[in-house]
């Protein structure tokens, strides 16, 4: 959601076009009612780009009335475009139609390849336009203060969920029931094209979600404390305490957000998925380390959000190395120290520190996110190497 409103905000400025606040998705999994300023601090996100872009809360009057009746263009524009894609297709239409809905907006605009100005102010939005509501950075501030008075914490960014394994199709640890629910959950959603999956390839690949048993592995095996705070970020584990019990046993401080606030602290929030999200997007900002499970969009944004706060450190899982790492172990071919020793080897580079973004051309779903690593917005990987 962050990514696409900064997007959206570029190209707007980029075509020098009046921005409408954006509607949210209701339709999702998440089923969640929530409105830009439930989440957001609607006035200072317009008063922060007044110089930059004209938005508005609605459409003017003469403007509203035309598309009461119909009389408006809707498309989705083409995923990971060049800016000159929307001032070639998009800007016509605007001419032509008044008014143009976008009805898909996450990866519409390109990594790379972009004027600086416009990379710039994509972060300008995310850092700074994009203030969560006073209530939800309150309550955001309360999770911190509440943790930090027990010392360091970890944010794990567990992406166990249900909406994440049918999506995926991973079910490593899964028994037959929930393997056929998943299953019967992604054949009904018609906005996931894959339907037949081979989870114990996708695992091998590494591209599932490591499993909180894993997960419990991997962080004892980089040598974290077993007393260390792990706060979990993330929706309802699927499976619930019994997919959570090896890594509560191997990491008994353990906590939620759930288990660290009063039920009245979270009920304005109940049924609200996304102000969830931001609430944990807060934390993780905060976190003494910060690993996520899974490369989606949530974790990337963080990632990327942490390097920009001096880069902060973010754990990188490389889940393909690590699959076969831990097959090896839990088969008597690897020892743990032998085990051990190589997680951390394999990992002793993937802390979030500076790097240049890997530009993968025509390939832009594997090269670097930009939201992950926005080099252009951050201190000069020289000036960072110079003075540490």
């Amino acid at each position: 959601m962050r990514s696409a409103i900064c997007d959206m905000v570029a190209i707007a400025r980029y075509l020098n076009v009046t921005l409408i606040i954006p509607e949210l998705d209701k339709t999702s999994f998440w089923a969640d009612p929530s409105e830009f300023e439930d989440i957001f601090d609607v006035d200072h996100f317009i008063s922060s780009l007044r110089d930059e872009v004209r938005i508005l809360k609605d459409l003017p009057p003469r403007l509203k009335r035309r598309v009461d009746l119909g009389n408006f263009y809707e498309l989705a524009p083409v995923s990971w475009s060049n800016i000159s894609y929307y001032h070639r297709q998009i800007l016509p239409l605007l001419k032509k139609h008044k008014v143009v809905h976008l009805n898909r907006t996450d990866a519409r605009l390109a990594n790379n390849g972009l004027p600086l100005e416009i990379q710039k102010l994509r972060c300008k939005v995310n850092f700074s336009s994009l203030r969560f509501t006073a209530r939800i950075e309150e309550l955001g501030r309360k999770v911190v203060r509440i943790l930090r008075r027990n010392g360091p914490f970890l944010v794990l960014h567990l992406r166990y969920e249900m909406d994440m394994l049918s999506f995926s199709g991973c079910s490593q640890g899964c028994n037959d029931k929930e393997v056929n629910e998943l299953t019967r959950m992604r054949y009904a959603n018609s906005w996931w094209k894959e339907k037949v999956i081979d989870p114990e390839l996708k695992r091998k690949e590494g591209l599932c979600p490591l499993t909180p048993e894993e997960t419990s592995l991997v962080l004892d095996a980089l040598g974290f404390d077993r007393s260390v705070q792990i706060y979990i970020a993330a929706g309802e584990i699927y499976g619930g305490e019994r997919r959570l019990r090896s890594l509560a046993v191997a990491f008994p401080n353990l906590v939620t957000k759930e288990s660290l606030l009063e039920p009245s602290d979270l009920e304005f929030f109940q049924n609200h998925s996304t102000q969830m999200a931001a609430l944990d997007y807060l934390v993780s900002l905060e976190s003494d380390v910060f690993v996520p499970t899974y490369d989606g969009n949530m974790a990337k944004v963080v990632e990327g959000h942490r390097r920009y706060l001096s880069f902060k450190k973010t754990i990188l899982p490389d889940r393909k190395v690590l699959i076969g790492l831990i097959d090896l172990y839990n088969n008597g071919s690897l020892s743990w120290d032998e085990f051990s020793s190589i997680v951390k080897e394999t990992h002793a580079n993937r802390t979030g520190s500076p790097k240049q973004r890997v530009i993968i051309p025509d390939k832009p779903k594997e090269e670097d996110y930009f939201y992950a690593n926005p080099q252009e917005c951050l201190q000069q990987i020289d000036e960072v190497s110079s003075s540490s």
